[in-house]
C-alpha cells in the first residue's frame, strides 16, 4: 500500500520521437503526465529527443542523458519516467548513469492498475502482471526490487509477495494463474445463469477517461465509481437498462483503452477483454473534446482488431459534447465526418433519449410478432413472454390466454406451433 505519509516522488518525464506513434509526442507526454499524477508523483520536468530511434542502450543518447543528469541538479527529481516500454538493459544502464531510479510507462499504468483494483479477480490479474514485467527485469540475487520496474511509491496488490528470486516469481505466476482460472470459473457459471435470460448485451468501449462510466449511470441509474483521472474503473460492470415497453437490456462497463497498453498487462487481463466478444453490439465512447480525439479512436479500434472484434457491431458515441457549446464549427465538422455516430453528454443529458432509442432498435433486431394461445397450466412460458416480450394485447378463453406480443427470435422459436406462426413485425 501507498505510503500517505510519504513526501510525494519528484518525476522528471522523457521521450523520444522516432515518427512511428499516432499520438503527437508532447500529447503523448501530457498523457503521461496525468498518469504519473494519478499513481500518486510530482512532475518537475521534461525532456524530448528527437531520432531515428531509441537508443538500445539508454534509450535516449549519451547527450541527452548526460543533459537529463545536469536538469538533476536544478529540479532535484529522484525518478525518471521514459514514455516507451524500457528494455531491461535500457532501464539498468540509465539507473547507473543517472544515479536515481528509471521506471517506464508501463510500471506508471501497472501502478495505477494496483491502485484502483478492487475485486478479488482484478487484484490477482495486476499482480499477474506486474510479476510478468518485473521477472526479466531481475540482474540477480541481491538487487533491490523496488528498483526493479516498480512503479511510483512501489505499490501493488502483490508487493509484499514479490520475490527477488526467479524461480520463486515463476512459482508464484503459477499458482496466480491457477487462482485466476478458478474465479474464471465461477464467473463463467454465473454468465451462464445470465445467457438464460437471453438479454440483449450492449458493452461499453472506449479511450480511457471517455466517461463510460459517467454514461452508464446516466442510462441506467446506476452507481458505477465515477472519477477524473485514468482507469477509475478496472472491474467489468453490468447493469440493466430499462428500454420501455418492458423491454430490457444488459449494458456493461470495462476498463479504458490507452496507447503503448503494457504487453503483460494486456496478457492478463486478456480474459475479461474478450468477453466483448459475447456483447451483441459494442458501443464506443469518445471524448469529443480530445484533442488527440482521432488517434484515440484507432487506439480503441486496434485492441479491437487484437481481440478479433473489429467486425462487430458497433455504435459511435461521441461524449461530453457539452464542451462544444463555443465551437460548433467543430460539432459540424465531426457530425460531417461521422454521420452515423450519435452525440451525448451524460453530463447534461443531451442525446440519451436517441441513444437510448438506437439502443432499443439494436435491441430489437429481429423480433418476431406472434399471436398464439397459450394454456392455462404454462405458467412458466406465460411469464417469459410477459418478462422478455413487449404485449400487445391479451384475451381470455376457454383453451387459455391468448397473447399477441413483439418478442425475440428465441422465444418465437419457442412459441411456435402453439397457435398462428410466428410473423415478423
Amino acid at each position: 500500500m501507498i505510503d500517505t505519509q510519504a513526501a510525494a516522488e519528484r518525476a522528471f518525464l522523457v521521450a523520444v520521437e522516432d515518427g512511428r506513434s499516432t499520438f503527437d509526442v508532447e500529447r503523448s507526454l501530457d498523457e503521461l503526465a496525468t498518469l504519473v499524477r494519478t499513481a500518486g508523483a510530482e512532475v518537475v520536468g521534461q525532456s524530448i529527443q528527437r531520432r531515428s530511434r531509441p537508443d538500445p542502450a539508454t534509450y535516449v543518447g549519451k547527450g541527452k542523458v548526460v543533459e537529463i543528469s545536469t536538469e538533476k541538479g536544478r529540479a532535484r527529481f529522484d525518478l525518471v519516467v521514459a514514455d516507451d516500454e524500457l528494455s531491461p538493459s535500457q532501464q539498468k544502464n540509465l539507473e547507473e548513469r543517472l544515479d536515481v531510479r528509471v521506471i517506464d510507462r508501463s510500471a506508471v499504468i501497472l501502478d495505477i492498475f494496483a491502485k484502483h483494483a478492487q475485486s478479488h479477480e482484478g487484484r490477482l490479474q495486476v499482480e499477474l502482471a506486474q510479476l510478468q514485467y518485473r521477472l526479466p527485469r531481475l540482474a540477480g540475487i541481491g538487487r533491490e526490487l523496488s528498483r526493479l520496474g516498480g512503479g511510483i511509491n512501489t505499490r501493488g496488490p502483490g508487493e509484499t509477495k514479490l520475490e527477488s528470486d526467479r524461480q520463486v516469481i515463476r512459482k508464484r505466476i503459477t499458482d496466480v494463474r491457477r487462482r485466476i482460472e478458478d474465479v474464471r470459473a465461477h464467473r463463467e457459471r454465473a454468465r451462464r445463469g445470465r445467457d438464460d435470460e437471453h438479454l440483449f448485451l450492449a458493452s461499453l468501449v472506449g479511450y480511457t477517461n471517455a466517461g463510460k462510466s459517467t454514461l452508464m449511470n446516466a442510462l441506467t441509474g446506476a452507481d458505477v465509481l465515477v472519477a477524473d483521472q485514468p482507469f477509475a474503473t478496472l472491474d467489468p460492470t453490468t447493469r440493466r437498462l430499462e428500454l420501455g415497453g418492458g423491454r430490457v437490456m444488459l449494458l456493461s462497463d470495462t476498463v479504458g483503452f490507452i496507447q503503448k497498453l503494457p504487453p503483460a498487462l494486456v496478457a492478463a487481463f486478456r480474459a475479461t477483454l474478450e468477453e466483448l466478444g459475447l456483447a451483441d453490439v459494442l458501443v464506443h465512447i469518445v471524448d469529443v473534446a480530445s484533442p488527440e480525439l482521432h488517434a484515440e479512436m484507432r487506439t480503441v479500434d486496434s485492441v479491437l482488431a487484437d481481440l478479433e472484434l473489429a467486425e462487430r457491431r458497433r455504435l459511435v458515441v461521441f461524449n461530453k459534447v457539452d464542451l462544444l457549446s463555443d465551437d460548433p464549427q467543430r460539432r459540424q465538422a465531426l457530425t460531417l465526418e461521422f454521420p452515423a455516430a450519435h452525440l451525448v453528454s451524460a453530463r447534461t443529458g443531451e442525446g440519451l433519449t436517441e441513444l437510448r432509442e438506437a439502443l432499443r432498435r439494436e435491441a430489437s433486431a429481429g423480433w418476431r410478432r406472434v399471436r398464439v394461445t397459450i394454456p392455462y397450466d404454462s405458467s412458466a412460458l406465460l411469464q417469459r413472454v410477459r418478462e422478455r416480450g413487449a404485449l400487445l394485447r391479451e384475451e381470455y378463453g376457454e383453451a387459455g390466454i391468448t397473447l399477441e406480443a413483439n418478442v425475440p427470435p428465441d422465444l418465437a422459436g419457442e412459441l411456435r406451433g402453439r397457435n398462428v406462426p410466428a410473423r415478423r413485425a
